[in-house]
């Protein structure tokens, strides 16, 4: 058993990236930590060293991060010093192994004429640090046979060698060939206990974004700067006449024409406004810019499309964009998402790391738990609904949700105006794929209606106040998830706290046996995740509410993966202290016992004596609880929240919530402040919410 695994690629453009990620994106969820290593790189920077670190927020430096250059191999390997060479990878492999975490390795790039030399070199490498091998295959554009042959042939070069082959991916082939590419690799290889997986092309992780083109051939950008970073899914050179010309366009075309074709210009603008056209990407101009009068026409125009200009002729700039090379960087969350989700949805992962001892920590660290989200979340997808469509980071964070596979987004507004923010956005979210509901339009309205005012008779309420309330996004997604029609909502990147909890707090209701409605945050601190609680409901809650908040707040923290150990805060440790606040912290201690006898629970302490075993050990000697704490529970709302913003201000952490815990039906908030990343945490912790309260998961 091993806690490594050695990428090694057939070839140059093989995705190792891909592959990398997903990887990654796994190890992370089970795992203290993740080391990313490459024996020898082409130079520095190096494009997936700086992919990896960036995106995982790996502490490891950049020089740790390989071996040696291919300057520097050539020259040992020059002067007959290869072993020199190899013994330097391996002392910088060991030094990095030290740390704790799964080393994932990944082979050099095969560029330029040494590629099979590069290749006898990565076996050997890969022998002597004693990886288990995944072979990785470049299915693009060939037949079965062509695709398969390379593979064959590291599989041979490796079992002579003497290495352990733990499983084979043959990536980017043709959707319609990946059964077959499937079939093909059992025939060769079904009689091991290998992984044998095919991962389909997908044209968007090729594609260069308008920036990339841009900064390519030094184009000028003339029009919608904001655009740049839509995809050039296809290039379509637009020398014919306009009626023609239109019948090529494809979703996602960059449209390259010369700068004096003001027809072809207009038309392709009008095109990309038209319903019944494909939304392009942008226009190319080549030569010249545009006239001074269609310049002045589109400057009139809301939100152009993005139009680049370069002084070269339509065939050289055509020839200069063959020589694009897309890689993926740390930036791109959209890309870095799709090949998550791609490896994780035909790389077989779980059988993959099967054979693999991975040690889980004593507690998850924050970049274990972010991950522990999205594999809770993924496991039963729930409807999500978000009433603040029109908010590009509502927006975004959908499209991250639906490619991670997190839950399935149901977008409330009308679906012309989201389709005008997405455009105006360059997102890339298929509404066809998510849910666009117009609460206005809505055919559940009218029960809607008749719901609201038989709970809130007792109000006065009447059809035309019911009927008021509804039109608003937040209380109609909260009456969508009362009545089954989604499984949580989450809202708050537009609109205050209030707006958001209080429909619920009307319509949802508490569940039964629970009291109090409360909050968590989540906050992910540099080494551990633990949770606050409560820090934005209650103001001044009684022993009685405080035990109902540290039982709601326990729970919570076990649903979302969490071993829950509970301090109840108070200004004085144990038997230490006296007083009226103190009294009720340990009187609501002794009610949790009761109800949860059970659960570890220590009260009053400290903050310093449930946080830090050097401080508990001199308070608190033989708490199950203090140094240990996962649950931090305060007395009051003005000790928890100034706490929550005052560690997240002072330490950058993040603090994930509020977090509604008690109602019947998951409803959470977000800061107006929130980050995309901010929003696609919480719909996951919703989602998981969601699957206990309707016993999908245990709690």
């Amino acid at each position: 058993m091993s806690n490594a695994l050695y990428i090694s690629t057939t070839e140059a453009g093989s995705g190792k990236a891909l592959v990398a990620l997903g990887l990654g994106h796994e190890l992370l969820r089970r795992t203290a930590g993740l080391r990313f290593f490459r024996p020898v790189i082409q130079s520095t920077p190096d494009e997936d060293i700086d992919l990896i670190r960036h995106h995982f927020h790996l502490s490891q430096s950049v020089e740790a991060s390989f071996g040696l250059s291919t300057g520097e191999m050539n020259d040992l390997i020059a002067a007959n010093r290869i072993n020199e060479g190899l013994e330097r990878i391996i002392s910088r492999y060991q030094a990095l192994a030290e740390d704790q975490g799964f080393m994932l390795c990944e082979s050099s790039d095969y560029l330029g004429e040494g590629s099979a030399f590069e290749f006898n070199l990565n076996q050997e490498i890969a022998r002597n640090l004693g990886c288990p091998i995944l072979i990785l295959g470049n299915a693009h554009q060939r037949c079965d046979e062509d695709a398969l042959r390379p593979v064959r042939l590291a599989v041979e070069t490796y079992r002579r060698h003497g290495c352990r082959i733990v499983g084979i991916v043959l990536n980017k082939a043709d959707p319609a060939r990946a059964d077959a590419l499937r079939h093909g690799l059992e025939q060769e290889f079904g009689g091991s206990d290998w992984v044998l997986s095919v991962i389909p092309y997908d044209r968007r992780l090729s594609s260069p974004r308008l920036r990339d083109i841009a900064d390519h051939l030094q184009a000028e950008v003339l029009y919608g700067q904001e655009g740049l970073e839509r995809l050039a899914l296809h290039q379509i050179v637009a020398a014919m006449q306009m009626q023609h010309a239109l019948g090529w366009l494809q979703e996602g075309s960059l449209v390259i024409t010369p700068g004096d074709r003001g027809d072809v210009i207009m038309g392709m603008l009008q095109a990309h406004q038209s319903h019944n056209y494909p939304s392009l990407s942008g226009l190319l101009l080549t030569g010249m810019p545009p006239e001074p009068a269609i310049d002045r026409l589109i400057q009139g125009l809301p939100n152009p499309l993005p139009i680049l200009a370069v002084p070269s002729d339509t065939f050289t700039t055509v020839a200069r964009l063959r020589e694009i090379h897309t890689s993926l960087r740390g930036d791109d969350r959209e890309k870095i998402a799709l090949s998550i989700a791609a490896f994780e949805r035909h790389g077989q992962v779980e059988r993959l790391l099967r054979t693999v001892t991975l040690a889980p920590p004593p507690e998850p660290t924050p970049r274990m738990f972010h991950h522990s989200l999205s594999l809770r979340a993924g496991r039963h997808l729930q409807r999500i609904v978000l009433p603040e469509a029109l908010e590009p980071r509502i927006l975004r964070a959908a499209a991250q949700v639906q490619a991670q596979g997190l839950a399935t987004p149901l977008l409330l507004g009308e679906r012309e105006e989201i389709q005008r923010v997405l455009r105006r956005e360059g997102i890339d979210l298929d509404l066809e794929t998510v849910g666009v509901l117009g609460p206005h339009t809505s055919p559940d309205l009218e029960r809607y209606i008749h719901t609201f005012v038989e709970l809130r008779r007792h109000k006065g309420s009447t059809a035309a106040i019911a009927r008021d309330h509804l039109l608003d996004g937040t209380t109609f997604g909260t009456m969508m998830v009362l009545c089954g029609d989604a499984d949580g909502m989450v809202s708050g990147a537009t609109h205050t706290t209030q707006h958001t909890i209080r429909p619920a707090l009307q319509l949802i209701r508490s569940r039964p046996g629970v009291s109090l409605i409360s909050s968590v945050f989540v906050m992910l601190l540099e080494d551990r995740v633990v949770i606050y609680g409560d820090c934005a409901v209650n103001p001044r809650p009684d022993a009685g509410q405080l035990a109902q908040i540290a039982i709601s707040s326990a729970e919570t923290a076990r649903a979302l993966g969490l071993e829950p150990r509970v301090a109840m805060l108070s200004y004085s440790s144990g038997t230490s202290g006296q007083g009226e606040d103190v009294e009720k912290v340990r009187q609501a201690t002794g009610l949790v016992r009761q109800r949860w006898p059970e659960l570890p629970i220590e009260g009053p302490i400290q903050y310093d004596a449930a946080v830090s075993a050097e401080v508990a050990l001199q308070k608190l000697p033989g708490s199950a609880v203090g140094g240990r704490a996962t649950v931090l529970v305060f007395p009051d709302l003005n000790t928890g929240n100034n706490t929550y913003k005052a560690v997240q201000r002072e330490t950058g952490a993040v603090a994930i919530g509020p977090i509604l815990q008690g109602l019947n039906k998951p409803v959470n908030d977000l800061s107006r402040g929130c980050s995309v990343e901010d929003i696609v945490s919480t719909i996951a912790i919703t989602a998981i919410q969601a699957q206990w309260l309707s016993g999908a998961e245990p709690a």
